[in-house]
């Protein structure tokens, strides 16, 4: 099986344990080094999931979680994910949709009138980018609590939410303009909240 977008190997780590023979792709060389360290898989890849060094069908199951939203053309990475999967295996992946990160984006607009924050496709335009094939698809929102804004955007890490969206006003994220940023952000009972429009897929190659 291929981990694509596999980050620091978290789950090729997991999955191998499980006594699968795992291929670990990322764009970044660095994750894939962190990944290595780990012995996470037995293939380490520094690819584009946008075009995959592959031969046709040659993974009997694609992983990828939290990586396709970073994509330019979904369509295109879908259509490369099936490419390289066997007849018979399945696509099994996680991203996110329109309304992610949305509290983060309203502070953010506040604060100087720009959102910052990737501007993700619908729950209606990923499906549309399946519809060639068999698939299904769910949609989970979830919304965390966190006491202050430096463990939020820490958090963010851990999804690769470094991309920010074209037309920003540059500038380093000192203190003061982070706790501006806290300022701007909406509050409730329960601290700070982030929320998730969590998709959850899988696309069967016939």
């Amino acid at each position: 099986m291929i981990d694509v977008g596999c980050g620091t190997g978290f789950f090729s780590q997991i999955i191998k344990a499980q006594g699968a023979e795992v291929t670990a792709l990322d764009l970044s060389s660095g994750m894939l080094e962190v990944a290595r360290q780990k012995n996470a898989a037995e293939q380490y890849i520094c690819a584009d999931m946008e075009a995959l060094p592959f031969a046709d069908q040659t993974f009997n199951v694609v992983f990828s979680n939290l990586a396709i939203q970073w994509c330019s053309d979904l369509s295109l990475a879908l259509t490369e994910l099936h490419r390289v999967t066997k007849n018979g295996g399945v696509i099994v992946f996680t991203t996110l949709a329109k309304g992610s990160l949305s509290e983060l984006s309203q502070a953010w607009a506040r604060l100087d009138g720009y959102s910052h924050v990737n501007e993700f496709l619908s729950f209606e335009q990923i499906s549309a980018s399946c519809q060639p094939w068999q698939h299904q698809l769910l949609l989970q929102t979830d919304t965390l609590h966190f006491p202050d804004l430096a463990r939020l955007l820490n958090s963010l890490k851990g999804i690769g939410a470094t991309h920010l969206t074209a037309g920003r006003p540059g500038g380093l994220m000192t203190r003061q303009r982070l706790h501006l940023l806290e300022s701007a952000y909406p509050t409730s009972a329960n601290g700070l909240e982030l929320t998730y429009q969590t998709v959850f897929g899988i696309i069967y190659r016939d």
